[in-house]
């Protein structure tokens, strides 16, 4: 079975420090997997097909609606203040770091960027926000395909676009290890929080190896050789959600789904 959190391995320190706690809990359980590469430009949404997937962060959106649908395994709860002690995250509105826009209505009539309009936290989110709380926005240019967070940072950067959406726990990844090109933009507003994306399983596991996965991901936070990986990770501990938590992020993104298409 592979292993794999490309979705949250935004830094080297991230990238090691989840390798660390994925191998120390497939070890813990007796569940053995093996770690793929499935790197940029290659769609994370190809990886989320496979039926042989034993440990890989999923997004909840694409969770909610997988069918079969995939085994929830845990999710992490990030430590920063913002989160509340929740396993929950947001999307992070951004503009340039020189730009002169102080909030995202000063950013209407611009251009708007998105990653892909299969993500949450880079299309879906955005688009909630606005349809909901600002519904008379608008955009004279939409620019999409920036496929991640580094994607809408570097628009950013070049002037491509005025305004794009960061998944919130990325960014404080991205700000934490790699603070110079965290600089380059700065943010002006935050969506509404939805349940942080899981750690998944599609292959047929059996309920023991489940069960002993899930104990294995409670018990990290206990674990003093991961104290470094929690804290390069930013997580306080990892929790077990029903895949039933994702339902709101569903909702959100079928009324997204019935607007009018971005011009």
């Amino acid at each position: 079975m592979l292993a794999n959190a490309r979705m949250y391995s935004v830094t080297p320190a991230s990238t090691e420090a989840w390798r660390s706690v994925i191998g120390w809990v497939t070890k813990t359980a007796g569940v053995p997997v093996e770690f793929v590469e499935h790197a940029p430009p290659k769609l994370l949404s190809d990886l989320w097909s496979r039926a042989d997937l034993g440990v890989v962060q999923m997004c909840g959106l694409p969770a909610s609606l997988r069918s079969p649908a995939p085994t929830i395994l845990a999710a992490p709860r990030p430590s920063p203040p913002r989160y509340g002690g929740t396993s929950v995250y947001m999307s992070d509105l951004a503009v340039r770091a020189d730009s002169k826009f102080k909030s995202i209505e000063d950013t209407f009539g611009g251009v708007a960027g998105y990653t892909l309009k299969d993500s949450q936290s880079g299309y879906f989110a955005f688009r909630y926000t606005l349809l909901t709380k600002h519904p008379q926005a608008k955009y004279k240019k939409i620019v999409g395909g920036l496929l991640n967070a580094r994607g809408i940072v570097g628009a950013l950067a070049a002037g491509k676009i005025d305004v794009g959406p960061l998944d919130g726990y990325v960014w404080d990844l991205i700000r934490a290890g790699d603070p110079d090109f965290a600089a380059q933009v700065r943010l002006v507003a935050a969506t509404d929080p939805t349940p942080m994306p899981p750690l998944i399983a599609t292959a047929p596991l059996k309920p023991d190896e489940i069960e002993r996965l899930r104990a294995a991901f409670r018990r990290v936070h206990e674990e003093k050789s991961l104290d470094a990986a929690r804290k390069a990770l930013l997580i306080d501990r990892f929790v077990v959600p029903e895949l039933s938590v994702y339902d709101e992020t569903k909702r959100r993104a079928q009324l997204v789904e019935k607007a009018p298409e971005w011009p």
